[in-house]
């Protein structure tokens, strides 16, 4: 990659950050202060702007840079994630978008803890959304390394480690200082700028082959190094038993995870009302399909135009398959049109990047601030005192979480990032997704459960990582040279998932209370017609 492309590249992310500055400097200025302000943005958003931030949130970089680039290296194995990632939203429609909305009022943990005893509740969901979100923002920073390695022309690894830095500081900017109005405006000017550079792409890849996409298939397949096998289950995730375990567990995972993402849930409290929340459900299954249906189209195109060695000499992780193709569908490097193209494909992503970081990290230090922060303080003063100083908290938490995933970041960068979000959606499944199920549909829950639930996935779901092969015992591994990997899987599911919902069920059987018959009444009819809703 040469050929001029840094400098218009760079002016156009620095227009973005410009932008998205702007955008949050308004939102401090408007901000009232309340919690209600800093958490949902005052509830003042429509179905089509919050289905719009929802898409935005979701489309990450692990879309847009790690799913074209798996399917450009495995082919039909990379189909996988496209589509465990949309299948997902028929769970979060049905079961949980209206529910979730009329039960809560910021995070998670107040929709679990609505019937039953608080502050256990909330410490356990507040630790696991906070692991989940830290895990995913891990995924969005090594998209940002691996993206300024071709924005400056093959940088090496310091100037990845200060992009992180960079991104870093930027999403701590937006969420300390513009809150969810921010954060939801950013998301839906990337949403924007993501599906017109996907389809600018899409549109030039299918006219590269006439239209014809048999042909545009049977040229990745002779380009993928595999022949036929390229466009055959098994490429990835064929062979023995490990392997075929490996691609239920994240399957499982992809399809149960994304009921159980804080920055996804916490979307529905912005809204006004629970009918404008399954509104916003519709508009975003809308915009992330037809954007998913895209990356494999531009995952393929990249195997056939670029080539998959080409995108594994880039990337071993196959992170910079969509900008390599920006090269080449633009004519070639040093090209004009392909500097171009390189330069606003680079824009898109990193913009894809700054939004999503920023909504992980409100999330996150909403779980801090609401669930962990306010459960453990003694109260004192007025109401409206505490609210000032929860979110003084919530701004901190936000250095805080930003630090962490920093720190992640740096030691994960030669992973493939829609890999790292599979293992947030796992920690999600197993920790939160339990928990939450069980509040609204088990009339027998009770705290000891939710708090097992909670536990029992989260626990496993962090062990076994630690012990599989993502960690340690292979060349990919984060520590290669060390071998502790005594758990054959990559990804946790298929354990983790079942445990959680196993020590729910046991935690309620033995739990010296029984569920409170009122208390779950109440929250029942709060759930199912919103009467009582914030």
């Amino acid at each position: 990659m040469t050929g001029g492309h840094e400098p218009l590249g760079l002016t156009l992310v620095s227009a973005f950050i410009a932008l998205t500055l702007a955008i949050t400097l308004w939102a401090g200025r408007r901000r009232r202060g309340s919690a209600e302000e800093f958490y949902a943005g005052g509830r003042l958003f429509s179905p089509m702007e919050n289905g719009f931030a929802i898409a935005g949130d979701y489309m990450s970089a692990a879309s847009f840079l790690g799913i074209t680039g798996l399917i450009a290296l495995f082919g039909y194995d990379g189909l996988l994630y496209s589509v465990g990632f949309l299948v997902a939203w028929l769970l979060v429609l049905f079961l949980v978008a209206e529910l979730v909305r009329n039960c809560g009022r910021f995070t998670l943990a107040d929709v679990v803890a609505a019937r039953m005893r608080e502050r256990p509740v909330r410490i356990a969901v507040g630790a696991a959304s906070v692991t989940v979100s830290v895990l995913y923002l891990v995924a969005q920073m090594v998209g940002a390394g691996s993206l300024v390695a071709l924005l400056l022309g093959g940088a090496g690894p310091q100037a990845r480690t200060w992009m992180v830095i960079g991104v870093g500081a930027l999403m701590v900017v937006y969420v300390a200082f513009g809150g969810m109005r921010a954060t939801t405006w950013i998301q839906v000017v990337k949403a924007v700028l993501l599906l017109g550079g996907a389809v600018a792409l899409t549109v030039l890849v299918v006219i590269r082959f006439h239209g014809d996409l048999g042909a545009l298939l049977n040229t990745a397949a002779e380009r993928s190094g595999h022949g036929r096998a390229f466009l055959a289950p098994g490429l990835k995730y064929g062979g023995g038993w490990t392997a075929r375990l490996d691609f239920l567990s994240l399957g499982l995972a992809l399809v149960l995870g994304t009921a159980g993402l804080p920055h996804i849930l916490s979307r529905f409290y912005t809204v006004p009302t629970a009918r404008a929340a399954r509104r916003s459900v519709g508009w975003a299954i809308g915009l992330i399909g037809g954007f998913y249906l895209m990356t494999v189209v531009l995952g393929f195109g990249a195997a056939a135009v670029v080539g998959s060695d080409a995108v594994r000499a880039s990337n071993s992780a196959g992170n910079t398959a969509v900008p390599l193709l920006a090269v080449e569908l633009g004519g070639g490097a040093g090209s004009t049109g392909g500097t171009v193209l390189f330069a606003v494909v680079a824009a898109v992503a990193f913009a894809t990047i700054l939004a999503v970081v920023a909504g992980i990290t409100l999330a996150s230090s909403a779980s801090v601030a609401h669930d962990l922060y306010a459960s453990l303080r003694r109260p004192r003063g007025t109401v409206r005192d505490a609210q000032r100083r929860e979110v003084a908290v919530a701004r901190l938490a936000a250095v805080a979480v930003g630090a962490v995933a920093i720190s992640l970041a740096l030691l994960a960068q030669d992973l493939n990032i829609a890999f790292l979000v599979g293992l947030a959606f796992a920690v999600a499944a197993s920790a939160n997704v339990p928990a939450l199920l069980y509040a609204l549909f088990w009339r027998r829950f009770t705290t000891r459960g939710a708090v097992w639930s909670v536990y029992g996935g989260l626990v496993p779901a962090l062990t076994l990582v630690v012990l599989s092969p993502v960690v340690s015992g292979g060349p990919e591994s984060l520590f290669p040279h060390l071998d502790f990997a005594v758990f054959p899987l990559s990804n946790p599911g298929a354990v983790s998932i079942p445990l959680g919902f196993l020590m729910g069920w046991l935690g309620t059987l033995l739990s010296p209370e029984a569920a409170d018959p009122a208390r779950h009444a109440e929250a029942e009819v709060r759930a199912l017609t919103g009467a009582g809703a914030v």
